[in-house]
């Protein structure tokens, strides 16, 4: 290979002359089939219609670069290739640039100066050469190598820098020639390039109002798949039922996206925006007077986790920054930018940014049934509507005939309080399906490669950029939809299955009454979410400390009765052995310590652990003297152990064995009330233990989510690693400390005769110990115990703890809900793709209208406005017709897998 490469640096062929005769040919042509050689009149002839090819000449020792211009080709417009012009005017200082695919070209050119020319700018569009400009052009780039930027930017998010330099060294890669300086011409071509696809991809070279009567996100692609009123809705769907009505809900997810910045460079003035309002981005005027009417507006605080989107956005730097970021709303089931749905932000997530971009997209959308999904939106909602009085009269949504329900998408609503994860789960409400809520996730991963070049734009052209882009993310969402949904219905239908068979055997183990019961509060709750929340536990948590406090009651009660069980005036029974699991817990702490120890700590260092060591040691040594007045047993114990001669040769306070009631031997008399303090104290050590795990757990999943989302860098990441891992430790030393509770209670239950407890206080395996996982947020696999509530009432009776305890009750109201979210979906998706085909039919009709809509008295144009909107309609009538063969097999899937034992009949999409 390397021999046959090298060869093609010579002439190739010998012996072999040009077509024409001539035996000494000199030139051949790098861009033509073959390595023929050709003479100067061949090579001229040859490249009437291809003025850009590359020409080698051979100067007898090897080839090098030679132009056509320098060999005379000259390229005459407003003719056919070949013919005559009699009054050709040749360009500027006969000095052109075009700018192809293969390089940066210098030709000859004459443009025509007869009587019937056009004007210099339609000569260029005419052979599909954009001009740089309409007023004397010189540089020109071909519609091939715009076309191919435009899809290799939204491809491989290349910058048109880069782009523009890799043409320049196709051209040159010696560095020897200078290359013509024509980037500033290429960034305006492409821009506009961009503009008019969008505006003739939205029929505005149709409609005879012209390009000045486009509307506020008319250049935007649609998402078939959501509810389009007038498009894809039946007649009068808003008067149907809730129980059918609920499908034509639309469902949209709200996010920040805080890597999409901008540097404070250029302005609105020296670089207005193409689109203004036409795309996705809203109508930054507007946007801004709004900002500015209501600048002063403090934040409110969030009352739930620590939110920094809320709580921070009033004070979130922006030095050298005209935006920070971006807010958008998304369709959250199909994951598509809606019209007029982006917006910059200025200073962080702030509430007067977020609602004035999610008012501008519903309100296009004209739908009164809404689900929002947002992060923060269990503080968000909480007084949207007061403040959408204050908003422009024109994007009020109307709140009598509204219908807007809250969520948090499902992987972020780990991150919340208990209470957020019940009232705005997606899990537990109806006629939701399976919506995650995630869809502006997926859209930021394509999107933000593109942040490091759109940072440095002027603002009018970073959101002609952006726009651009979210259009090309929607129309490949568009042609995927018959893939997406299959996938997606192969596997409700699946699921769908499975959750309502696993429904159906555990409601066997249950009494129809209590199922009646539950099944009425479940309902009670999803018609009026103020009725209690049948997910959340009726029982109080059980604490240490209010153990703690319990017992100091009940021996408060006692000295008031006259009654004196303590044998010390400052120690308590019960406050021995809360002392004792105290230091057991600082014995734990230390040698975690001792384990990290470094071989190089500092003299600092070291000092500060040996205090703690001694003083540890000196709480230990005062706890065993009282100890020894309850329990003298432990003299002998300590006695028979040698405890006493090994502290003397190294002192050891995390070994010293406390010989608590739970770690008697068997064969040793124990004091029968010690032993039941510390069987309560233990038992809510447990379940706070237990509460911990959970708790670190979620933080745990919450630092990974944040610092994959907004920490960038070695030194940040290494903080926050060391933040994550400071979370991992706690939490293992949960895990132990709960271990410990049980082996215990394993103990002291023996000697106490306590039963039940093991259904509550189960053996903690490193298998256990894993975040919520994929039965919460994708309603598959398996959830570990640790995350089922299982305490109930101590005062059941042993059929009631099987037929009425909260961890059935509770796994029974899961249950449910994971079947009929499926169930919903299977739903969902079947007119989901419904409403794709008619909207599709609805789009292919409204391009048929446009054949006709704008006449024009030049034949070839309105030859071309009609051949463009034949185009688009019969695109239309394809995807329509590869959908439906797509979907064949839907109906009978779906009858077979969901809908077999209903008296129904099988479903069809037409």
């Amino acid at each position: 290979f390397l021999d046959e490469m090298m060869r093609l640096n010579g002439r190739g062929l010998e012996g072999v002359g040009c077509q024409c005769g001539e035996v000494s040919p000199q030139f051949r042509c790098r861009d033509c089939f073959g390595i023929q050689m050709f003479c100067h009149a061949c090579t001229l002839r040859n490249h009437t219609y291809l003025p850009f090819h590359r020409i080698e000449m051979w100067n007898g020792s090897f080839f090098e670069r030679i132009t056509l211009k320098s060999l005379g080709v000259r390229v005459q417009l407003g003719h056919n290739p070949g013919e005559k012009c009699y009054n050709p005017i040749t360009s500027a200082g006969d000095d052109f640039v075009v700018i192809g695919i293969d390089g940066v070209h210098e030709i000859a050119l004459d443009f025509c100066g007869c009587a019937s020319a056009q004007v210099r700018y339609k000569q260029l569009l005419r052979v599909r050469w954009y001009p740089s400009t309409v007023s004397e052009p010189r540089t020109a780039a071909t519609f091939t190598v715009l076309q191919h930027f435009h899809l290799l930017s939204f491809e491989s998010k290349v910058s048109a820098y880069e782009f523009y330099h890799s043409l320049a060294r196709c051209t040159d890669n010696s560095g020897l020639l200078k290359i013509r300086d024509r980037y500033a011409s290429f960034m305006r071509m492409v821009r506009q390039w961009r503009n008019i696809k969008q505006l003739g991809r939205a029929g505005r070279g149709h409609d005879p109002a012209g390009v000045d009567a486009t509307c506020e996100g008319e250049l935007a692609v649609l998402c078939p798949a959501c509810p389009q009123p007038g498009k894809n809705l039946p007649p009068d769907w808003e008067k149907e039922p809730l129980f059918i009505r609920w499908k034509y809900a639309l469902f949209v997810a709200i996010d920040a996206n805080f890597r999409l910045k901008r540097k404070a460079v250029s302005s609105d003035t020296a670089d207005p925006s193409l689109n203004v309002g036409w795309g996705y981005f809203v109508r930054d005027s507007m946007y801004k007077s709004y900002l500015a009417d209501h600048a002063t507006e403090k934040q409110e605080r969030s009352t739930c986790v620590s939110h920094n989107a809320v709580n921070t956005a009033d004070t979130k730097t922006s030095r050298g920054l005209a935006a920070t970021g971006v807010g958008a709303i998304d369709c959250a089931r199909h994951d598509m930018k809606l019209p007029n749905g982006v917006g910059d932000l200025q200073k962080g997530e702030r509430y007067i940014n977020m609602d004035y971009v999610v008012c501008s997209a519903l309100l296009a959308l004209a739908v009164c049934m809404i689900n929002i999904s947002y992060d923060i939106a269990c503080q968000w909602h909480k007084k949207l509507w007061s403040r959408m009085e204050t908003m422009p009269e024109r994007l009020r949504l109307p709140s009598d005939t509204s219908r807007i329900r809250f969520f948090v998408p499902k992987f972020h609503i780990q991150a919340h309080i208990d209470k957020c994860r019940t009232n705005f789960s997606f899990n537990w409400s109806r006629y939701v399906g399976r919506t995650d809520g995630e869809a502006p996730e997926r859209g930021w991963a394509n999107i933000n490669r593109v942040a490091s070049s759109t940072k440095e734009m002027g603002p009018g052209t970073r959101r002609d950029t952006l726009d651009d882009h979210f259009g090309d993310w929607n129309w490949k969402k568009v042609t995927a939809l018959g893939r997406t949904l299959l996938k997606k219905m192969v596997e409700a239908v699946k699921w769908a299955r499975e959750h309502s068979e696993a429904l159906a055997e555990l409601e066997k183990t249950i009494q129809p009454a209590l199922i009646a019961q539950w099944k009425a509060e479940v309902e009670a709750w999803e018609e009026d979410n103020s009725s209690p929340n049948p997910f959340e536990s009726r029982f109080a948590l059980v604490t240490q400390a209010a153990v703690r406090l319990e017992l100091a009651e009940l021996e408060a009660q006692d000295l008031q009765a006259g009654i004196n069980v303590s044998l010390h005036t400052d120690i308590s029974p019960s406050g021995l052995i809360t002392s004792g699991m105290d230091l057991e817990d600082q014995q734990a702490r230390l040698r975690s310590k001792l384990a990290d120890v470094s071989l190089h700590d500092t003299d600092k260092q070291k000092a500060t652990l040996q205090t703690q060591i001694t003083s540890l040691q000196r709480r230990l040594d005062a706890w065993a003297r009282v100890q020894e007045l309850y329990m003298p047993v432990v003299c002998q114990l300590r006695h028979q152990s040698s405890e006493t001669n090994a502290r003397m040769e190294e002192l050891k306070p995390q070994d010293f064995k406390l010989w608590l009631p739970s770690q008697l031997p068997i064969d040793t008399p124990t004091d029968q009330r010690l032993a039941g303090h510390e069987w309560d104290l233990r038992y809510a050590q447990a379940l706070d233990a237990l509460n911990d795990v959970r708790s670190h757990l979620r933080l745990r999943s919450h630092m990974y989510k944040y610092k994959d989302k907004n920490i960038r860098g070695q030194a940040g990441s290494t903080r926050a690693k060391k933040i994550i891992d400071t979370v991992e430790s706690r939490k293992q030393a949960s895990v132990l400390k709960y271990r410990r509770a049980r082996n215990a209670l394993l103990f002291l239950g023996s000697r106490l005769e306590k039963c039940g407890w093991e259904m509550i206080v189960r053996p903690l395996l490193d298998s256990d110990v894993k975040p919520m996982g994929d039965m919460e947020r994708q309603g598959t696999g398996s959830i570990s115990w640790i995350w089922l509530d299982s305490r109930a009432d101590n005062s059941c009776t042993e059929n009631e703890r099987v037929q009425d305890c909260e961890c059935v009750r509770l796994e029974w109201c899961k249950a449910r809900a994971r079947a009929h979210r499926w169930s919903e979906e299977v739903e969902l998706l079947l007119e989901e793709m419904r409403r794709v085909i008619v909207f599709l039919k609805w789009q292919a009709d409204w391009w048929k209208e446009r054949e006709t809509l704008r006449m024009v008295d030049s034949a070839p144009t309105q030859e071309g406005l009609t051949a463009y909107a034949c185009r688009q309609s019969a695109l239309r009538g394809s995807l329509i017709a590869s959908f439906q063969n797509l979907w064949s097999g839907v109906p009978a899937l779906v009858f077979d897998g969901v809908m077999e034992s209903r008296e129904a009949d099988a479903p069809t999409i037409d």
